[in-house]
């Protein structure tokens, strides 16, 4: 890996962040709050959040098994994504190198960003090497982005390939964790500490079951979560938002609970598409979700519509044509579409 401050923007390295009222005291015990411009009134909501988490961050570093201060919380993972390439690509002059088909707001931002965007097509199998990968850059590429397992295939990238990444690429390398939970693989943000180019992302919307309250998750080492930090806005966590993340901390193994329903959901469901006349190939699936290559995708989509079901319709992805993504939902949701898909 290249030290971190040729990985950064100049700008951003040379940042002074803005210092927020809350972060000029921290380490001492306040209760008159005279600081920040705030109402005194309508409490609690009258005062700002805390603007680095603290709390929420001791909770799920025991949790996820990490440090509190190997982790960025953001409005949602796609602040995340955001951030990485606002610290360190420069528009007009870097790229991106990614797998494809994969999360579409990795593109999304480097359009907004103005940074080169580099796909490289996955296998049939929906695989890809690092040769592969590393075949794509040059000296201006700066991050490779990995969803694993991957959206919309489902399928876990093979983590030989990723630790090769890790150890050849001179740049970042992230690892999109969503769906990490409802894999037996064991996630990448465990090994955190021997890769220094390595950034997890990871987000309370799927197994944790929070995707209403917009909290994501991006674990690294301590001086990557320093850039995002000075670069984050000062205040981007609501206190709502946190206030949840630490309710629905508090009982873990509920969540464990949810993740091994759905998996089983999971199961039956893959068994139940293989009998339909209309589904031609079920692809194995390590996340909430299957995808299902069917006779004819866009009429069973809108057929779906109006009875007012509904799916993601893939077929206009690379490799997926006539693919639809189907989320595990509750057990009378899933009997409801089978229901449905056994009438068409």
């Amino acid at each position: 890996m290249k030290p971190l401050k040729e990985l950064t923007r100049p700008n951003i390295w040379n940042l002074k962040p803005y210092s927020s009222a809350r972060n000029e005291y921290s380490g001492h015990v306040a209760h008159v709050f005279l600081d920040a411009n705030e109402n005194p009134y309508n409490k609690p909501y009258n005062r700002y959040p805390d603007p680095l988490q603290e709390e929420v961050k001791a909770k799920l570093a025991i949790v996820k098994s990490v440090n509190p201060e190997q982790i960025f919380l953001g409005n949602g993972s796609d602040e995340a994504i955001d951030l990485i390439y606002r610290c360190f690509t420069r528009p007009g002059q870097d790229n991106v190198v990614a797998i494809e088909p994969t999360y579409g707001m990795y593109k999304v931002c480097a359009d907004i960003n103005d940074v080169a965007y580099r796909p490289v097509l996955l296998d049939e199998h929906f695989q890809t090497t690092a040769n592969h990968l590393l075949n794509a850059c040059d000296s201006h590429t700066k991050v490779i982005w990995i969803c694993s397992p991957n959206n919309p295939t489902g399928n876990e990238i093979n983590r030989k390939e990723i630790t090769a990444l890790l150890q050849r690429f001179e740049g970042l390398v992230v690892v999109d964790e969503a769906y990490s939970d409802f894999s037996a693989i064991s996630p990448l943000r465990l090994e955190l500490n021997k890769y220094p180019n390595l950034i997890v992302l990871n987000t309370f919307s799927k197994a944790w079951g929070c995707a209403a309250i917009r909290l994501g998750m991006a674990f690294a080492q301590k001086n990557i979560i320093d850039i995002f930090n000075k670069v984050k806005y000062p205040y981007n966590i609501n206190s709502l938002t946190q206030q949840q993340a630490l309710q629905i901390l508090k009982d873990p193994y509920e969540v464990d609970k949810w993740v091994k329903t759905l998996l089983l959901e999971r199961s039956r469901m893959t068994e139940a598409f293989k009998l339909l006349p209309i589904c031609k190939k079920i692809y194995p699936s390590n996340a909430n979700f299957i995808l299902v290559e069917m006779n004819d995708a866009q009429a069973i989509y809108n057929y779906l519509v109006e009875k007012g079901i509904i799916v993601r319709n893939r077929t206009n992805v690379q490799l997926c044509h006539n693919c639809l993504r189907i989320t595990i939902g509750s057990k009378s949701e899933n009997n409801e579409l089978l229901a449905a898909l056994r009438q068409y």
